[in-house]
């Protein structure tokens, strides 16, 4: 199927990401959000981004002007619905995307392609929600969208063969790298990513280590270009709270279990960068752990 159109749900940080490789590729982009607000920082952070492109002189000032003329914006859900290409991108909370599939459904073109860029949950049980599961799949870029080379594609038990083939052009076509994961909780990469960022958790929980020792050792000792509760931070401590909830409900052992200090930091809505505080304060020049 050719994919003119893409239609993105959520303009938060992997949404507006998405909006933005998508743009720069050739696709024309409607970006959905239910705040005019976030739609606004969205489109001033994609033009940020791709300014730094040109600075770089990895983009022209003239491929940055096309990809944010492609861009447009709409606060009403069913508008996405005439894409070829629908990516959903909002929070990692499955009753939240339900209700987007839910009111996508009946506005949705019968050969429109649905997709999640879910971090962890089922594949095969957000599709149950849709008119046509065989075009339902995961699409799940990594964090930041622009710079960061693998896309996770899952299929669930119902995607056909076409669907599954034209994400994978697309994932070419934005010069990416496909890992085609099976449908189990968290997939590849977050299966193993955010377990360890657990295992971080709790080695702070357990007084083995304090917040900037943990970081370095993992930095210094693995070469790791950023400490696990660092990256914790930078993923947002909700998201890697609801994947680990994900893996323990899903696989129901026990090593999976979220350390109850990751769930006290989510408790209190220190989610990390997002919002300036998770475990470091980013609130002044320079991010001081919390513990």
């Amino acid at each position: 199927m050719d994919i003119g159109s893409i239609g993105v749900v959520g303009a938060g940080q992997m949404g507006n990401g998405i909006a933005h490789v998508m743009a720069l590729a050739g696709y024309e982009v409607l970006l959905n959000d239910i705040d005019q607000n976030a739609l606004d920082a969205a489109v001033a952070r994609i033009d940020k981004n791709l300014e730094r492109q040109v600075s770089r002189e990895t983009i022209s000032a003239d491929e940055k002007a096309a990809a944010m003329a492609r861009i447009g914006t709409t606060l009403e859900l069913p508008a996405l619905g005439g894409t070829d290409l629908v990516i959903e991108a909002a929070t990692e909370r499955e009753e939240i995307k339900h209700q987007i599939f839910d009111t996508l459904k009946p506005h949705l073109n019968p050969d429109t392609i649905l997709t999640s860029n879910t971090s962890s949950i089922s594949i095969t049980r957000l599709a149950s929600r849709t008119t046509n599961p065989e075009r339902f799949m995961g699409f799940h870029f990594m964090n930041p969208v622009p710079v960061m080379q693998l896309v996770e594609l899952i299929r669930g038990i119902a995607t056909d063969e076409p669907t599954y083939q034209t994400c994978l052009g697309i994932v070419t076509k934005l010069g990416k790298t496909a890992a085609s994961a099976e449908d189990f909780p968290a997939f590849i990469v977050n299966r193993i990513l955010i377990p360890m960022i657990n295992e971080a958790c709790y080695t702070l929980y357990e007084g083995v280590g304090n917040v900037a020792s943990i970081d370095n050792a993992l930095k210094l000792g693995a070469n790791h270009p950023m400490g696990p509760l660092e990256l914790a931070d930078f993923i947002g401590l909700d998201t890697c709270l609801a994947i680990m909830n994900v893996l323990h409900d899903g696989l129901a052992d026990t090593k999976y279990r979220p350390c109850p200090l990751l769930t006290k930091y989510v408790e209190a809505g220190w989610l990390g960068r997002k919002v300036k505080r998770g475990f470091y304060d980013y609130r002044g020049d320079v991010p001081v752990p919390t513990r």
